[in-house]
């Protein structure tokens, strides 16, 4: 069984032999939480794919936001990329060393803006790693080049859009966090922030979509099953959250993999959500 639409996810091998092609760029898009202790930025000058440049997705963002790593406006997104050297008519290939976390924030970033020859590295940089494919400490020097970006809100969710999807069901909500901050049984990783779920909300972890030995996507028969058995109707639309927008871009690729109606990503996320004291919360499976 194939993915119903295998353009979104490259292979280490069609990577590995597409490093000089010239329309395609590669993007090192590494995220990490704080109590991680791991500086994506350091890490990619010590060590990244020939080519690449870094996608810093806390400052590719609204920075005028007190939520993290909020969506930046369409201008702002423009700036930033054309000078990365992200152009239009660019094929982009985004990694990243957790494996397919923040590769697939930025994934969802460009289809966000309009951008949809986008695509994830499958496995990321530790499956290149893994396979002695190079790396190099040598800076990108970037070249501007002219990127359009259009904003596409079937793709975003704030707040508002929320609280009338739980009102109409008209989109089905699904959560990327772990089962137990999900039933409201963990504590949140960030301060401050309500434990439990919106009404109404599916739960899928976003790792249940990845091979846990390869940090792989989950072959197209595995994917469809792995999220029927969530609960959620694959021929409806879904909203992804979790806790600040990023894992939910997860679910937002696996979802385009097998075919399903573009994921919208709801961007403030838990973060937001939790954090709020206007918004309805539920615990438990």
């Amino acid at each position: 069984m194939e993915y119903a639409r295998p353009d979104a996810l490259v292979s280490t091998e069609w990577l590995a032999s597409h490093l000089d092609a010239p329309d395609v760029r590669i993007v090192d898009g590494s995220f990490f939480l704080p109590a991680q202790k791991r500086d994506p930025k350091a890490e990619y000058a010590q060590a990244h794919i020939p080519g690449a440049v870094f996608f810093d997705i806390d400052e590719i963002a609204d920075t005028s936001s007190p939520l993290p790593h909020m969506l930046p406006s369409p201008e702002k997104f423009s700036a930033r990329v054309r000078k990365l050297g992200l152009g239009d008519g660019s094929k982009i290939v985004v990694y990243d060393a957790a494996p397919m976390t923040g590769a697939c924030r930025v994934w969802w970033m460009f289809r966000a803006m309009g951008h949809k020859d986008v695509a994830v590295l499958d496995g990321g940089l530790p499956k290149w790693l893994a396979e002695g494919r190079p790396v190099t400490d040598d800076p990108t020097p970037p070249r501007d080049r002219h990127f359009t970006a259009r904003l596409d809100n079937r793709l975003v969710r704030s707040v508002d859009d929320v609280f009338g999807l739980i009102d109409s069901k008209r989109e089905q909500i699904v959560d990327a966090r772990a089962a137990g901050r999900f039933r409201g049984e963990t504590p949140e990783p960030r301060a401050g922030l309500r434990g439990g779920h919106m009404p109404g909300a599916y739960n899928l972890p976003y790792n249940d979509l990845l091979d846990p030995a390869t940090g792989t996507m989950l072959p197209a028969d595995k994917l469809a099953a792995r999220i029927a058995a969530s609960g959620i109707d694959p021929t409806k639309k879904v909203t992804a959250s979790c806790g600040s927008g990023v894992t939910a871009c997860v679910i937002a690729l696996g979802l385009y993999l097998t075919g399903a109606p573009d994921a919208a990503v709801y961007d403030g996320s838990w973060t937001e959500w939790g954090g709020r004291q206007d918004t309805p919360i539920v615990t438990g499976a």
